[in-house]
C-alpha cells in the first residue's frame, strides 16, 4: 500500500505543467515605459535579454525579448554603444533604460538611433 501511495505521489508531481519564465518584451522602443508587456516565454526559453541601443548617449533604442541563450556583451562605436543584458527570474528585465522627452529634436534623435539600430545589428 505504501508503495502505491510512493508511485501515486510521483505521478502526480510528474504530471504538473511545467512553469514558463515571463518576461518583459518590447521591440525597438524609446522609452522603458513602453516595454512593459508581459510575456510567458516559450518553453525552451532560459533567459530575458535587454538590448539597449543608445546613439551618441542622446537617446536609447530598446527591445526586450525571451531567449533561448543570451550573452551579455558591451560594445563601444563611435557613434553609439550597444548593451546586451540577460537574466534569468520572472520579470527580471524591468528597467534597464531610462525614457526619452517628446521633441522635435528627439524625434530626429530616435529616427537616427532606429536606423543605427537596425544597421548595428546588421553588421554583428
Amino acid at each position: 500500500m505504501k508503495a502505491f501511495l510512493v508511485i501515486l505521489l510521483a505521478a502526480v508531481l510528474c504530471s504538473e505543467p511545467g512553469v514558463s519564465l515571463t518576461c518583459y518584451t518590447c521591440q525597438a522602443q524609446l522609452s522603458n515605459s513602453k516595454c512593459q508587456t508581459q510575456t510567458s516565454c516559450a518553453n525552451g526559453s532560459q533567459a530575458c535579454k535587454t538590448e539597449v541601443i543608445s546613439a551618441v548617449g542622446f537617446v536609447n533604442v530598446i527591445t526586450k525579448e525571451c531567449t533561448t541563450s543570451c550573452e551579455a556583451s558591451f560594445q563601444d562605436f563611435t557613434v553609439g554603444t550597444r548593451n546586451v543584458s540577460c537574466c534569468s527570474t520572472d520579470l527580471c528585465n524591468q528597467s534597464r533604460a531610462g525614457s526619452v522627452g517628446s521633441s522635435y529634436a528627439t524625434l530626429a534623435a530616435g529616427l537616427t538611433a532606429s536606423v543605427l539600430s537596425l544597421l548595428l545589428r546588421d553588421r554583428l
